[in-house]
């Protein structure tokens, strides 16, 4: 039997505020491709299938139009919930997809119920565990210890090693939405540590032949049956240069017979361009990454004049800002307190909206309000 693994899809996320709904369509729309060609059984989707508990109506078309191509090739689906995911707005239906073919396991009750299918070997049983958050468990198993992701984790992994002891001997896939131990993480993957959840040590996965995981969006393999696919989309600069794609998996009669990486596609590449504003725009050799997402680190001494807006005029594309000088000039002259007072209110506000708006500073409109609330507070303050 052959799985293709893939995770995070988080439909619906934007990137520094510009949508990837189109990009993620277009990168999901080669699935079906890869699922024909590699003559792919099952695919895995292991968790963030949204990016939110409430999804828009045009983050469910993309969804739908996936797995509808997904679905006429003939292929199995099995869909995880995440941390980003409601379980419930996931679910629904789910027992009536069951029947075309697409599993949604979002029902940490029926964690250790596996999917069962085969091949010329015999049985292969997938079990999917939905993202199990401790706080949200303990009243499901009172009986249970749940303090913590890893006790949460050793608790589902008993149960579904415990349903395998009842079997006849099989192969087994498990499907999780987690961090495991030896993962790295980026500023891609948000928080999931509310409610004392932790990583999860390796040996969790111990007894079954491939965990597939997801959370972490860069692909990782920490153990030749335990790997990550990471997102098929860059939902950060930290993942510039990171490949996008999913894992092909085989089994064979005796277990986990090979896993082999395949790319998707990159729809728009990342480029971090360091140095100074003029170095960045007049620099021929940064023309081949016109039509990528930019993000601009400018080593002026001193921040220049609307550089977000010129940036753009090159960089179309260009979403984020950061002056980090490389020198700064200081003048040690006069204390902090004293070069502010040498400014007016309004320059100071000014300053605060560029400095946290990634170069903007405000418009025509803010700036008349600006002016209207300092005029307040001084009449305030002379009334007093």
């Amino acid at each position: 039997m052959r799985l293709l693994h893939t995770s995070d899809w988080h439909v619906g996320r934007s990137f520094h505020g510009a949508s990837t709904l189109a990009n993620l369509e277009a990168v999901l729309g080669e699935l079906a491709r890869i699922v024909t060609a590699e003559r792919v059984d099952v695919v895995v989707v292991s968790g963030d299938i949204f990016d939110t508990g409430t999804p828009s109506a045009a983050a469910y078309a993309v969804l739908g139009n996936v797995l509808r191509d997904l679905h006429r090739t003939g292929v199995r689906i099995v869909l995880t919930s995440g941390n980003h995911d409601s379980a419930q707005r996931l679910g629904f239906l789910a027992e009536f997809t069951a029947n075309a073919g697409v599993y949604v396991c979002t029902d940490p009750e029926a964690l250790d119920v596996p999917i069962e299918l085969a091949d010329e070997y015999g049985p292969v049983l997938i079990y999917g565990i939905p993202y199990l958050e401790p706080a949200l468990l303990r009243y499901r198993f009172p009986d249970a210890d749940l303090r913590g992701q890893e006790k949460t984790m050793r608790f589902a992994m008993e149960r579904i090693r415990a349903d395998i002891a009842t079997r006849p001997p099989a192969r087994t896939v498990i499907a999780a939405h987690c961090f495991a131990s030896g993962a790295s993480g980026g500023d891609g993957e948000r928080d999931i540590t509310a409610g004392g959840i932790e990583s999860v040590p390796l040996d969790v996965f111990d007894g079954v032949d491939y965990a597939a995981l997801g959370h972490i969006h860069g692909r990782a393999t920490l153990r030749e049956h335990v790997r990550y696919s990471g997102a098929p989309l860059h939902y950060s600069f930290s993942e510039v240069n990171k490949p996008r794609g999913g894992w092909i998996v085989d089994l064979d009669g005796a277990g986990l017979s090979e896993v082999r990486w395949v790319d998707l596609p990159i729809p728009r590449p990342l480029a971090v361009l360091r140095g100074t504003l003029e170095e960045i725009l007049a620099d021929p050799a940064r023309e081949g990454v016109r039509e990528h997402w930019v993000a601009a680190i400018l080593t002026d001494p001193v921040r220049p004049l609307d550089p977000m807006r010129r940036l753009q005029e090159r960089f179309p594309f260009a979403l984020t800002l950061e002056h980090a000088p490389e020198t700064a000039i200081v003048d040690t002259s006069t204390s902090y307190a004293t070069r502010v007072r040498e400014r007016g209110d309004g320059e100071i506000i000014a300053g605060f909206l560029e400095l946290v708006r990634d170069g903007v500073g405000p418009d025509a409109e803010e700036r008349a309000l600006i002016d209207d609330l300092i005029r307040a507070e001084q009449r305030r303050e002379r009334q007093e």
